[in-house]
């Protein structure tokens, strides 16, 4: 696969990485969907999960769907440039992956139902890109807020692999990771699709369903 960009292709070293900035881009605002807030306090005893799927506006739709559900937003995450704009991100050189968060109600639906919807609904073999979406930007991406979770993710992985290797696809090339801040995208990218019902949605998964757990 070639680039013509590297960063397209590449993490950008901390040298390399843009400065950002010191103040958020955005004060978060109302989910515009039902209205709940996209950013913390959160109800007690719900769980939070950070993802990549490539474009972030069509795999959050996806997620607000969700019964159980409480809230969704987009951003950036797993990085070097602190709060950094659209623009930025898609440059490449801040290192962040465009990324949802999800915050879910774990009585109602749990984290490997969630989790089988992220494996399933996008393509986690491309590495640095999904589709015709191509640099580091749109990487698959799982960041953990702790060691509990991060062995969850990568239990996860390995059976979704499995799967994908019984059918004769890639190796599973997400990124799992320790959970850096997760920065907030412009209002503009918040339910994109929710605003702009016919704006793009590149989601298309490996139709390879993830295995259900054995009894």
């Amino acid at each position: 696969m070639f680039f013509s960009d590297p960063f397209k292709s590449r993490l950008p070293t901390a040298d390399e990485a843009l400065a950002g900035r010191d103040v958020p881009i955005m004060a978060p605002r109302p989910h515009a969907v039902h209205g709940r807030p996209i950013a913390a306090p959160f109800p007690v005893g719900y769980e939070t999960l950070i993802l990549g799927m490539g474009c972030f506006w069509g795999a959050e739709r996806l997620f607000w769907q969700m019964d159980g559900v409480y809230s969704t937003a987009v951003g950036y995450a797993g990085g070097l440039s602190p709060h950094p704009t659209y623009e930025e991100v898609c440059s490449g050189q801040t290192g962040h992956t465009e990324a949802v968060l999800v915050v879910f109600d774990p009585q109602i639906v749990s984290r490997d139902v969630l989790l089988a919807l992220f494996w399933e609904e996008h393509d986690p073999t491309q590495g640095n890109r999904q589709g015709n979406d191509r640099g580091t930007q749109y990487r698959s991406a799982l960041y953990a807020h702790d060691d509990k979770q991060l062995e969850a993710f990568r239990m996860s992985a390995r059976r979704y692999g499995s799967a994908l290797a019984s059918a004769g696809k890639d190796v599973i090339t997400t990124e799992i990771s320790a959970a850096k801040t997760f920065y907030y995208a412009e209002d503009a990218h918040q339910q994109y699709l929710h605003k702009v019902p016919n704006g793009y949605c590149g989601l298309a998964g490996c139709n390879v369903a993830f295995p259900e757990a054995e009894a």
